[in-house]
Formats: structure tokens, sequence, C-alpha cells
């Protein structure tokens, strides 16, 4: 890992937001140095400092498609706690990420789209539960434009089907069009 890496992580350990910025743009792609972090982004799942938690888990679902020995899936259940954080920022930043773990392969991506079919109706009786569940279906949508699968776009028109409340359900429609 080059210096200006190293400095970015140790910024954004101390509060940048640029540096944060910064970092998800450098894992958008494959990167050299995913286990170099790795473990210490591990660690701080279960920091008592919130924000370090759900950008931690957010490093994490992105560096997925950096991850050959596929530690995400070690490493899953530890993240997706976060996504139920009793803060709820810091819960719905993971969760909005999460999907991106499944970019690392078909087994990542059974894994991440098994758990958040789930926990869509789970949140629905959760602290913010509209917002989880559109969140569900940003990470659902994102992925099936990026791999066209009718399984998720089955799944997904399922989940909406499903919902009591015509209103959120007209949301959630909207969501899942756009």
């Amino acid at each position: 890992m080059d210096n200006r890496i190293e400095q970015l992580f140790e910024e954004w350990r101390n509060g940048s937001g640029e540096a944060h910025r910064a970092l998800l743009e450098e894992m958008e792609t494959e990167v050299s140095w995913s286990y170099e972090v790795w473990d210490r982004l591990v660690g701080f799942l279960d920091d008592e400092d919130a924000r370090l938690r759900s950008e931690a888990a957010q490093f994490l679902s992105y560096l997925a498609v950096s991850d050959p020995e596929d530690r995400i899936m070690r490493d899953f259940q530890n993240v997706w706690q976060v996504t139920k954080d009793e803060d709820s920022t810091a819960a719905r930043r993971a969760l909005q990420s999460v999907w991106r773990i499944a970019l690392g392969g078909a087994r990542q991506k059974n894994l991440v789209t098994g758990s958040m079919i789930e926990r869509f109706y789970t949140a629905a009786g959760e602290k913010n539960g509209t917002l989880l569940r559109e969140d569900i279906l940003r990470g659902l949508a994102a992925l099936y434009k990026r791999d066209n699968d009718p399984y998720i776009d089955e799944q997904a028109k399922g989940l909406i089907d499903n919902v009591d409340d015509p209103e959120e359900a007209k949301t959630y429609y909207h969501i899942w069009k756009q």
C-alpha cells in the first residue's frame, strides 16, 4: 500500500469526510492492498464510535471486489450486524453499501440477496422500517441494473407485492423502476 492510501486511512480514522470519500472512490475497482487494511477494518465494526463502525462496514463492502480469499464470507455477519446498529444513521449507511459485497462473486451475491430479502420482511417492525426497506430495494436495484438478473427482479417485485400499505408499496415500486 502506498503512503497516500495509508495517509488517507489515518485521516479517515481522525474524522476526515474527504478522506472517506477518496477511499471509497479508490475501492470502486479492485485494489491490491485490501488485506493490508482488512483486519483493522473488521476491528472497527464493534468500535464505540458509530461513524467508525458504519464506515468500516462500507469499506469492507467495497473491498469485496478485492477479496480473492473470500474473507468477506467469514466476516459478513459482523458487517451485517452494523446494518442493525443502535445508531440509525450508522445502520443505514452500512445497509446502503452492503449490496456491493455481492460484486465479489456468486456465493457473496447469494448471501447478500438472501440476507436483504429476509431483512426486508423484518424491517417493517424496526425503527425507520420504511427507510430501511427503501435502502434494501435500492441495493437490490443496483445489483439488478448491474447484472440484469431475473431472480433479483422477481424477488424484489415479490417483496413489494407483499407490502400491505398501498402508499408504501407505491413508493417501493417507484424506487424499483428508477
